[in-house]
């Protein structure tokens, strides 16, 4: 089991800045991948930013550019630096943990995180 962590929304003003979060423990294997997720009310969470299995990274259109994701492996930690922040940015973003143990890939979420951005 992977037990994630996340910190770091709130509310800030559009044109803003935030730093999300999430950090890992338990029995994490490599390879596995990390990413960032979003889900606005009613909708189903959408890819944000994530850190593929061999090291690519991937963006949401609507962030590059503005979001950065990164990792500190040895803290088990990911991180997604957003700036330039929109009203539309609004959602309770997750982090996600995927790894492999042979040939089966379990998944494991955090709890999620609200970030509002709203003058």
């Amino acid at each position: 089991q992977v037990q994630l962590v996340e910190s770091g929304g709130g509310l800030v003003q559009p044109g803003g800045s935030l730093r999300l979060s999430c950090a890992a423990s338990g029995r994490i294997f490599s390879p596995y991948s990390v990413g960032w997720y979003r889900q606005y009310p009613g909708r189903q969470r959408e890819p944000v930013a994530i850190i593929n299995f061999g090291g690519s990274i991937n963006y949401a259109d609507s962030v590059k550019g503005r979001f950065t994701i990164s990792r500190d492996n040895a803290k088990n930690t990911v991180f997604l630096q957003m700036s330039s922040l929109k009203p539309e940015d609004t959602a309770v973003y997750y982090c996600k943990h995927d790894q492999m143990v042979g040939p089966i890939k379990f998944a494991y979420w955090g709890q999620g995180t609200q970030v509002t951005v709203s003058s």
